[in-house]
């Protein structure tokens, strides 16, 4: 018999986004796989199970779910690892770590990376590392041009052939259209998805925040809606004329929604995500200068975020990812203008999704393991294997207390860095158990088991 581990979830409120199925259901996982999915499933069950699939009954692990949602493990189509380059901010197995205490078990590492991911031998150095040190799926994605620097393509059907998930320029948009158009051409013949970050960089010029209540009350220079809406209209049109598949990232304004809105009409391969930091909190929110207020796109207007949370809640807006931007302290604690954009997301994005749009009443706990687990596996074109939980599919689990409420405190997280704004504010969910490929990850301390 095979000396794997089993794992029976007991007692849960099962969520299944594929279906739309929650209700109170029993799992068992052998190997990597939910091999049994039934009302009840009690140990002496499990045994007779194992016994029958050769695994060893003793090795078998109970989780009580009770009180708990079993959720498919989250999918975060953008997070930045740092590694290779810069490694003080985060590394591969810390970002690794840092997701799976939140629950997300697939992330795609974008390539701003130094050097840039442009090459199958620094993907290389990616895949195998990830493959050491991360007890998650890594999933790199390549740049679209070489060094990130604009002129010319990288290779991509070396790319993609080496294992490139997706392709992106994230951290800037590529400017040059022509080229741009040339990249989407050769995407949708290789059958690969583009991640685009929206911005024109000749727009936004040196911009820090949100042009308005907040770059005026700082005067600091402003970054205006019109620096995301024109490439994101720039980009859709691309993809309808090309047929690539594109995803837009970190949508933050109201002209984006409609505009992905307009793509769905039209029939084009066009998907959105949104960030918990753009529907959870406006420009007018900044009331001091902290630069872990500072990201891009930038927080936006309280119009804005009204716009984002009714795209998520009708479906325009398919995804919730967290762009996590680790810096260091001393990066952050640097006055607006010199600090690095961006803020830290894995730990903190299930909680803040729960409380801002379920708990809420503005969309039920299907629709955020939907926007959080089965519609980003979906963009990736893995959705038969993750992002679901049914049978057969690969067990990639996430239990979550929704009843709990608790403060963020930066000694919890297990990123290098914590550069977060949400740090002392009070929330309600939390994850107590993430499973990976059939592994648990992370566990709670105390949770009840045997």
């Amino acid at each position: 018999m095979t000396e794997s581990k089993a794992i029976l979830i007991r007692n849960g409120q099962l969520v299944n986004p594929a279906d739309g199925f929650t209700g109170r259901k029993d799992m068992l996982i052998l190997g990597d796989r939910i091999a049994y999915i039934e009302d009840s499933i009690t140990k002496e069950t499990a045994d007779q199970y194992m016994k029958k699939q050769e695994y060893e009954p003793e090795a078998c692990v109970v989780l009580d779910a009770a009180g708990a949602y079993v959720m498919p493990g989250f999918v975060d189509l953008h997070v930045h690892f740092r590694d290779p380059g810069q490694t003080y901010k985060e590394d591969i197995e810390t970002g690794a770590n840092a997701a799976a205490h939140g629950g997300v078990t697939t992330v795609c590492t974008m390539p701003n990376t130094i050097p840039p991911v442009d090459n199958p031998e620094t993907y290389a150095y990616v895949a195998e590392k990830a493959k050491r040190a991360a007890k998650i799926h890594v999933c790199q994605v390549s740049a679209i041009t070489k060094g990130m620097e604009n002129h010319e393509l990288v290779d991509m059907k070396s790319m993609y052939e080496a294992g490139a998930i997706a392709f992106s320029e994230d951290g800037k948009s590529v400017m040059d259209i022509g080229l741009y158009r040339e990249a989407m051409k050769q995407a949708a013949g290789l059958g690969a998805v583009i991640l685009a970050h929206c911005e024109d960089k000749n727009l936004a010029g040196n911009g820090v925040l949100n042009k308005g209540i907040a770059s005026e009350k700082f005067s600091v220079p402003g970054i205006s809606n019109a620096v995301e809406d024109i490439i994101a209209a720039r980009d859709i049109f691309l993809a309808g004329e090309t047929g690539a598949k594109l995803h837009l990232c970190h949508c933050s304004t109201e002209a984006s929604v409609e505009l992905v809105r307009m793509a769905k009409k039209l029939g084009y391969h066009v998907t959105a995500e949104v960030c918990p930091h753009h529907f959870t909190l406006c420009d007018a929110d900044i009331e001091k200068e902290d630069a872990n207020y500072k990201m891009n796109p930038p927080l936006r207007s309280r119009q804005d975020v009204e716009a984002l949370l009714r795209g998520l809640a009708d479906g325009t807006m398919d995804c919730i990812s967290t762009d996590h931007a680790p810096h260091s302290r001393e990066e952050k604690n640097q006055d607006f203008i010199h600090a690095p954009f961006g803020i830290t997301g894995l730990e903190t994005s299930a909680a803040l999704t729960y409380t801002a749009l379920v708990d809420s009443g503005l969309m039920s706990i299907v629709d955020m393991a939907a926007k959080m687990s089965y519609h980003p596996a979906k963009v990736l074109g893995i959705e038969k294997e993750r992002g679901h939980l049914d049978v057969g599919a690969m067990a990639d689990v996430v239990i979550f207390n929704p009843n709990v409420m608790y403060e963020i405190k930066a000694e919890n997280m297990q990123s290098k860095s914590k550069n977060s704004p949400y740090i002392g504010q009070m929330v309600k969910g939390e994850v107590l158990c993430t499973i990976c490929s059939g592994q648990i990850v992370y566990r709670k301390e105390k949770q009840n088991d045997r």
